[in-house]
C-alpha cells in the first residue's frame, strides 16, 4: 500500500531517515580505531540516556529477551531466592527466566492493568529478616498493560526494609521515552533492547549495571558463556567486542543518541506524555476504557485498549492491518483477546499520532464498534492545539 507505513505498535517502532542512512554505511573493521571511537561515543550517549555516572554499560548483539538472561546470569546463582513483581505478560517471562536457572522466585502477583505495589514489596522485604532475597525484578513499564511502575518508590521500599537485595529493572518499553534515572533510584542492573524508544531496528541487548552488581558478578554461580559480561565489558574498554559485534546497528545508535542529545533527553519525555495524554484522550471519547487503573502509572510509550463486550481484540487487530495496512499491539497473556494496544513512541509526533488514531477509528467503525468518527481524533487536536510542542521537539 503506497504512504507512510502506520506501525503503532509498541515496538519495534518506525525507524527514522537519519539513522537508516548512518546503518548504510559500508562495514568497518572491527579491530580498528574508527571502531574503537564509535563503541566510545555509544556507550558515552547510553550513560546519558539512562543517567547515570557511575554505572557501567554493556552491549551485546541480541535482544530484549536475552538481557533478561544478561541480568539473571550475572547476578545470581541456582538455589538463590528473588522477590519477583509479576503483573503482565513481560514480567511473567522474566520471572520464568530465572527460573530457568534455577533460581527460586516469590511472586507478587497483581492484576494486569496495576504496577508494582510498593508497600506490599517492603512487607515482603521486612519478613525476610534473614535476607534470604538476592534480588528484586521489576518491569518499569509493562509493555502488555501500558502500566509504569514506580522504581523510586521501589528503591525507598528496599531503603526502608534496610534490605540489600539487587534491585533488577526491565527497562525495554520506556527507556528514551520514559524518565528513567539509574543512579538516582539506586538500580542495580537496568535491560532494555534498541528497538522501542532509541528508534533502532531489533538486534542487541543492552545493559547499565551498579558496582554492586559487579561485585554480586564475581559470587554468581549460573552458567554462563556468550551473556558473561566481564568479557565484554574488558573488551568494551578498549573500543572491541570479544566476538563479531553488529556494526551497522552501532553506526545507527551513534546516530540516534546525537538525535536525543540534539532534542535534549527532558523534552524527549515531555513530547512522549504530551502524546500518551492525547492519545488516552481520544480513546475515552470513543467511549472505550483503558487497561490501567491509575492515572499516575498511564503509561507515556502506550495504551492498552479495552474492547467492549462481544469484540475480540484480537480480530480487530487483523481487520485493521488487512483494511488499513494499520499495525496495532495485540492483546497478551490474561488479556489476550480483551485488550488491543496502541504504540506511540519513537520518532512520533502530533500529525504521526493523529494519522493513527484516525485509523483506529475508522478501523473500529468498520469492525461493527459502534464509535462515532471524528470524536476521538477531535479530543486528541484540542489537547494537542492547548498544549504546546516543546522547545526541542522535532516539528
Amino acid at each position: 500500500m503506497p504512504g507512510r507505513p502506520f506501525l503503532q505498535i509498541p515496538g519495534p517502532t518506525l525507524v527514522p531517515e537519519r539513522i537508516v542512512r548512518a546503518m548504510s554505511q559500508p562495514i568497518i573493521d572491527h579491530r580498528g580505531p574508527r571502531f574503537a571511537a564509535l563503541v566510545g561515543a555509544c556507550l558515552d550517549g547510553l550513560k546519558r540516556v539512562f543517567q547515570t555516572r557511575t554505572g557501567h554499560i554493556v552491549l551485546y548483539p541480541g535482544s530484549g529477551t536475552g538481557a533478561w538472561e544478561a541480568a539473571i546470569v550475572n547476578t545470581l546463582s541456582p538455589g538463590d531466592r528473588v522477590l519477583a513483581c509479576v503483573n503482565g505478560h513481560f514480567s511473567t517471562g522474566f520471572a520464568r527466566t530465572a527460573e530457568a536457572y534455577g533460581v527460586e522466585c516469590e511472586r507478587v502477583e497483581v492484576p494486569y492493568g496495576d504496577g508494582a505495589p510498593a508497600d506490599e514489596l517492603e512487607r515482603r522485604l521486612r519478613a525476610d529478616a534473614a535476607h534470604q532475597l538476592k534480588a528484586l525484578l521489576v518491569v518499569h513499564n509493562e509493555t502488555s498493560t501500558g502500566v509504569t511502575s514506580n522504581v523510586a518508590a521501589l528503591r525507598t521500599a528496599l531503603d526502608r526494609a534496610q534490605h540489600p537485595a539487587l534491585l533488577l529493572v526491565d527497562t525495554v518499553s520506556s527507556l528514551a521515552s520514559i524518565d528513567f534515572r539509574f543512579d538516582d533510584w539506586g538500580v542495580d542492573v537496568a535491560l532494555t533492547g534498541p528497538q522501542k524508544g532509541l528508534m533502532l531496528p531489533p538486534g542487541m541487548a543492552i545493559l547499565a549495571i551498579s558496582e554492586k552488581a559487579l561485585g554480586a558478578s564475581d559470587k554468581a554461580r549460573c552458567p554462563r558463556a556468550y551473556w558473561d559480561w566481564r568479557p565484554v565489558l574488558e573488551r568494551n574498554r578498549r573500543g572491541e567486542f570479544p566476538y563479531t559485534p553488529a556494526t551497522l546497528l552501532l553506526f545507527g545508535l551513534e546516530e540516534a543518541l546525537r538525535m536525543l542529545d540534539e532534542e535534549g533527553l527532558h523534552n524527549v519525555f515531555a513530547r512522549h506524555a504530551r502524546l500518551a495524554e492525547a492519545c488516552r484522550r481520544a480513546v475515552r471519547a470513543l467511549g472505550l476504557a483503558i487497561l490501567c487503573r491509575n492515572p499516575a502509572e498511564y503509561s507515556h510509550t502506550l495504551t492498552a485498549v479495552v474492547m467492549p463486550p462481544g469484540f475480540d481484540s484480537d480480530e480487530f487487530v487483523r481487520h485493521a492491518h488487512r483494511r488499513l495496512d494499520l499495525s496495532l499491539g495485540v492483546g497478551l497473556g490474561a488479556v489476550r483477546g480483551k485488550v488491543f494496544r496502541i504504540g506511540h513512541l519513537g520518532s512520533l509526533n502530533d500529525l504521526d499520532l493523529l494519522g493513527g488514531l484516525a485509523g483506529v477509528e475508522m478501523a473500529l467503525k468498520d469492525f461493527g464498534v459502534p464509535v462515532r468518527l471524528g470524536a476521538g481524533l477531535a479530543a486528541a487536536q484540542e489537547f494537542l492545539l492547548g498544549q504546546p510542542i516543546s522547545a526541542g521537539a522535532p516539528a
